[in-house]
């Protein structure tokens, strides 16, 4: 639909006696102010009740193990990441090898392998029960030493194979975009290919290797399973144990806020290492960096591994669960025929789908309040609904349990009988109260970037034939923001599917998920019956990835097509 038959179809509505082109617009900021104060409304009842309560509590038992625990997991999955992804970005940037075009896409699969089903598919096949250390006591005797896998190196190594496309896509956009004549001038210089990346292309692309780590650093922070599958207590793990365990809410509380820190640590440190410089693209024209073959055996030894790279993240585990469906039907007939699997399965896409709906109306109310206004104040406010994304799910989970109890002591205080009788911390929906702070994020920059890319004019010249703001979204924005409407919601679907600390911490008796069921399941080691809903949510993560892969592969077509 072109945006001159949006203008038509948006039509000049009569106009009431005293309307203006303008009216409703400061209704609109409002709304995007009561969104931001929605979000950050639990997240700032953790902290403030975790401040409060200093001194009225005891710290936990051993929360200085579980910082040191829980840095050194994030400086150890970072590293493995940096060295893993950035790795494989040089190599299939800057090297042409045999399959280089393929894996080029294919490296990207393991980010749809989740960390917690990665983990439990790598024990099964490397711990003390497991055909790898079976094989070694058979070959070498039942005395040979093996190091233990349930460890904090086992942690960092199946993180890693699993987080490393977040740095992966970065590095490697951001080797693709400099522009040719920087690293030309550097090869007019004398500098070799190697010299130009240490001194010229690492530099520049601080700030991508930056992000990347970043992100990598907070998904580990947010891990509640896989750490657990191999006995390493993080202070994340801490604040579902306190909670549920010793029901020390104050104590769950501060360590809630700790982890808080921790997320705006990461971000800092974000912040400090693409430092006081700007990076700017200029423009020119130059060959650019030309991948250079790989002969012979080297060239054979790059494919060998990105082979290894994306069978251990994303192949292996796969095979391997699909092994096990499939072992499990040909002993138990009745074993795909579990009640409780469609349950489950129903209740995931339920929530999900509510989850991916409610984002989306509240990504296009904010993104459409900014575009109205466009003042200072809805564009920091419309930031603010943004950060629940970089706060670990149980701190947000406890966030929602906190606010709610005070409105239900308000609403007592006022009178109410019963106050909120629990309607919203005994059901599903603080579930999806809490999904929406979380996942508010990725629906409203995946909308507001199809909003900046209509024309400021079109809505001007909406607003001067009469049309209302409620008008003009459904209209105008609306018809013209589609694509990224249908991305916001496949991205917060798929995000709510794999979310697992928020569901353990707020769901109802009797109410599970598939990630839930899956965590169950294999922490009593049943990998068998934990194989069909993992499967499920890996066939459900991999579609956002191949619409990453599709625009990624769109983004440098453009690139190689502009002069």
């Amino acid at each position: 639909m072109t945006e001159t038959a949006v203008l038509a179809q948006a039509g000049t509505p009569k106009r009431r006696p005293g309307r203006t082109a303008g009216a409703g617009r400061p209704a609109w900021s409002a709304l995007v102010a009561v969104v931001a104060v929605v979000v950050a409304t639990p997240v700032l009842a953790v902290v403030f009740d975790g401040l409060g309560s200093l001194g009225s509590t005891a710290p936990p038992r051993g929360l200085a193990g579980m910082v040191a625990t829980t840095l050194l997991l994030m400086g150890g999955v970072a590293a493995g990441s940096l060295l893993v992804g950035g790795g494989l970005a040089w190599l299939v940037t800057a090297y042409r090898f045999p399959l280089r075009n393929v894996f080029v896409w294919l490296l990207v699969l393991p980010l749809a392998v989740p960390a917690y089903i990665l983990g439990f598919v790598f024990l099964s096949v490397f711990d003390v029960s497991g055909p790898v250390q079976a094989a070694l006591r058979g070959f070498l005797g039942a005395d040979i030493w093996v190091p233990e896998v349930r460890s904090l190196p086992g942690a960092v190594l199946v993180m890693s194979l699993s987080l490393y496309p977040y740095v992966y896509l970065l590095a490697r956009t951001a080797l693709l975009e400099h522009s040719p004549g920087t690293y030309d001038a550097a090869r007019t210089l004398g500098a070799g290919q190697g010299r130009t990346l240490r001194k010229v292309l690492l530099p520049l692309a601080r700030p991508s290797l930056a992000a990347g780590m970043s992100l990598v650093m907070m998904e580990t922070l947010t891990d509640f399973a896989t750490v657990q599958y191999f006995n390493v207590q993080t202070v994340s793990v801490g604040v579902y144990l306190i909670w549920k365990g010793t029901f020390n809410f104050h104590a769950a509380t501060q360590l809630a806020v700790l982890v808080l820190l921790f997320a705006v640590a990461v971000l800092a440190a974000e912040r400090a290492l693409r430092g006081r410089a700007r990076y700017h693209r200029q423009g020119g024209r130059g060959q650019g960096l030309q991948p250079r073959r790989l002969q012979g055996g080297r060239g054979w030894a790059a494919t060998a591994v990105c082979t290894v790279a994306v069978s251990t993240g994303f192949l292996i585990p796969v095979i391997q669960l699909l092994a096990w469906a499939v072992g499990g039907a040909a002993k138990n007939p009745g074993f795909l025929a579990d009640p409780r699997f469609g349950e489950y399965i129903i209740n995931t896409l339920l929530v999900a789908a509510v989850t991916a709906a409610a984002c989306v109306l509240l990504a296009m109310t904010v993104g459409h309040g900014v575009r109205l206004n466009g003042g200072r104040f809805a564009s920091a406010a419309a930031q603010v609904t943004t950060f629940g994304y970089a706060v670990p799910g149980a701190v947000v989970g406890i966030g929602v349990l906190i606010s709610f109890a005070a409105l239900d002591t308000a609403l007592e205080r006022a009178g109410v009988p019963g106050g909120t009788g629990l309607l919203v911390t005994g059901s599903v929906l603080g579930i999806l109260y809490a999904y929406v702070i979380r996942f508010l994020a990725p629906a409203y920059q995946a909308v507001d970037a199809s909003f900046t890319k209509i024309p400021a004019t079109i809505t001007a010249s909406a607003l001067s034939l009469g049309a209302g703001p409620r008008r003009i979204l459904a209209r105008v924005h609306f018809p013209l923001a589609r694509s990224g409407i249908a991305v916001a919601l496949m991205l917060v679907a798929i995000d709510a599917v794999k979310e697992l600390p928020i569901v353990l911490l707020l769901r109802p008796f009797g109410f599970t998920t598939a990630s839930v069921w899956v965590y169950e399941l294999a922490r009593e080691n049943f990998w068998e019956k934990a194989s069909l809903p993992a499967l499920v949510i890996v066939a459900a993560a991999v579609l956002p990835v191949l619409v990453l892969v599709r625009q990624a592969r769109r983004a440098e077509t453009d690139r190689k097509a502009r002069p």
